[in-house]
């Protein structure tokens, strides 16, 4: 007798391209159609729906889902997510991200959805706000994770941070992010594909990064940082400052502020903000260090495909950042918030080229043996398939 297909929904806050995304482009596609039924719930942003709906799988618009916390908008995007669970009937919803988490969550117990799985990619009271903010925002989290029949945590250090909470611990679990083989373009051609013909004339140092353009990123401070190597970067390999060429791919709320930055802080021949690339990783092979100044992440994409890339990288030691990195040995990791730090990493790895290529080497095979796509995915199978327990009543 043929085993009756599963269906599964997977609920994402934003439907734009980034790590959250990704992975559930990642999951969603690698369930057998023979088994699965796989539908994705998404609100704002239509660039995962897109993605989905060249491979054939079903999206469900949820329009007032969102990222900013809005009574009305959040009480409609509790009520929609409640009757697509009651039309759909599916046998596992999988939540993403931390709005969705919470209202998915109460909304899939309230239609008796039989498993209710959610994936925590990182807290939101790390983000910078006040105390009274953070401490609400975590009782939220806690909520959502009693409400879930499984949370997964994306890094042994976001599992830390929650585990001491009341019934917390026996229902989470770690599974790391994986990243799937990645065609890089020639070096030539990806720098003159973020540059046009002016690649041609910056044959010095290229560093830089994928980052949305918001203040979690820390940006600004590697601004900062760069303002303060005024004198040393001119002295690197004898080259002046407008040899040094920084990167950042990406696109958000932030351009305006970052480019007064640049501005103001006279980096206009050496930071380029170049926007929104498509398949932005296979451009990595135009950089020679990367970089990553973030003030809150929890497992990110980018470092692993930066690794894949063989490239040394300079990164915040954050959330499970550590997990990734062992600095000194596959990267420099650097306190967050701290230019002082980042001009500094920066500094010693332009003067050791060595380093640059042992850190680089050293990171891609972690990378290729430990943090694959295909060990995330069969990871989380077993959650699906209930090799880790746990009951709908519970």
């Amino acid at each position: 007798m043929a085993e009756r297909k599963r269906k599964i929904i997977f609920v994402v806050t934003k439907g734009n391209w980034g790590g959250v995304q990704r992975y559930v482009y990642d999951l969603a596609t690698a369930l057998s159609p023979s088994r699965w039924t796989p539908v994705a719930a998404l609100g704002q942003g239509s660039v995962l729906a897109d993605k989905l709906a060249v491979v054939g799988i079903a999206c469900r618009p949820v329009p007032a889902l969102g990222r900013d916390i809005n009574l009305l908008s959040d009480l409609a995007a509790a009520r929609a997510l409640y009757r697509l669970f009651k039309t759909e009937q599916p046998d596992i919803i999988h939540l993403n991200s931390s709005k969705a988490g919470l209202l998915g969550a109460l909304a899939g117990r309230l239609a008796r959805v039989p498993k209710i799985i959610f994936t925590a990619h990182g807290w939101a009271f790390n983000e910078d706000r006040g105390r009274i903010a953070r401490w609400s925002i975590k009782i939220l989290h806690w909520l959502t994770i009693l409400t879930v029949h499984l949370t997964i945590v994306v890094s042994e250090a976001t599992k830390r941070q929650m585990a001491r909470w009341p019934g917390t611990k026996q229902k989470m679990t770690v599974i790391y992010n994986g990243v799937r083989p990645i065609i890089f373009e020639e070096r030539n051609r990806a720098r003159a594909v973020l540059l046009g013909a002016r690649a041609a004339d910056r044959p010095g140092l290229w560093l830089g990064t994928i980052s949305e353009l918001h203040k979690n990123k820390g940006l600004t401070y590697l601004l900062s940082a760069l303002a303060t190597l005024r004198v040393t970067l001119a002295k690197w390999q004898g080259l002046p400052l407008t040899s040094l060429t920084v990167i950042i791919i990406g696109e958000g709320e932030e351009r305006a502020n970052l480019e007064r930055q640049i501005k103001v802080l006279g980096l206009e021949q050496t930071v380029f903000l170049v926007g929104h690339k498509n398949d932005a990783a296979t451009l990595l092979s135009a950089f020679d260090l990367f970089i990553l100044t973030s003030i809150t992440e929890a497992f990110p994409y980018v470092l692993l495909e930066a690794g894949l890339a063989g490239l040394p990288v300079v990164a915040s030691a954050i959330g499970g950042v550590p997990e990734i990195i062992t600095s000194m040995e596959s990267g420099i990791l650097i306190r967050p918030r701290e230019p002082r730090e980042i001009a500094q990493a920066l500094e010693f790895l332009s003067y050791h080229p060595e380093k640059r290529r042992h850190f680089g080497a050293t990171l891609r095979r972690k990378i290729k043996t430990e943090l694959s796509t295909n060990k995330m995915v069969r990871q989380t199978m077993a959650v699906y398939d209930g090799v880790n327990e746990f009951e709908a009543e519970s």
